[in-house]
């Protein structure tokens, strides 16, 4: 059942107030997945925006076969890959190279341990570049199930993809991460 489906139906009718509730109860995993996806506050902040501008003006065009969870990551899914095209086609996109720093960190969301903080920032920005140097279709995949925790089914929807691919997606993410922290002198 989704846990949104009240406040979904009273923002549909209008209630600007349950639309309030649903963007308070989203926004900060929301922009942390876009975060995850972009490298960038800015640009992930400016896409969950728009994500939440869209899903306000399709509520009434929302079916509910799906979550409003699931749905609102679709679209801003859909606004990240429309905002990399435009990017590569203006400028060469931040490769995300792991012997390279990466632009944009977020250094609130720490990695669980008992590390010093100097260790947690050069543990959290070698798991951004990682992150950063998946291919874009793999970052989506892993963010989406090992971040954000939506299930193999929910993500194939999110995406627009097989289930088959959804799992090849996150096999070879998972990997390769494991392979590029391993590099970075991270144990995986």
């Amino acid at each position: 059942m989704d846990a949104d489906r009240d406040l979904v139906t009273a923002a549909a009718a209008g209630d600007l107030d349950a639309f309030e509730s649903l963007v308070q109860r989203h926004q900060t995993r929301l922009v942390g997945y876009l975060r995850g996806l972009t490298n960038a506050d800015a640009d992930a902040e400016d896409l969950a925006q728009e994500a939440f501008l869209r899903a306000y003006r399709s509520l009434k065009g929302f079916r509910g076969t799906s979550s409003f969870r699931t749905w609102l990551y679709q679209i801003a899914t859909n606004l990240f890959r429309n905002w990399l095209e435009k990017r590569r086609n203006q400028a060469p996109i931040h490769a995300g190279s792991i012997d390279e720093p990466a632009p944009g960190k977020d250094e609130a969301v720490e990695p669980p341990g008992e590390l010093a903080p100097e260790d947690r920032h050069i543990q959290r920005d070698a798991i951004d570049r990682a992150l950063a140097a998946l291919p874009a279709d793999q970052r989506e995949a892993v963010l989406l199930r090992d971040v954000e925790g939506f299930d193999y089914r929910e993500i194939a929807e999110q995406l627009g993809v097989p289930l088959g691919t959804v799992e090849s997606r996150i096999f070879r993410g998972r990997a390769r991460l494991k392979e590029l922290l391993r590099s970075a002198g991270l144990r995986s």
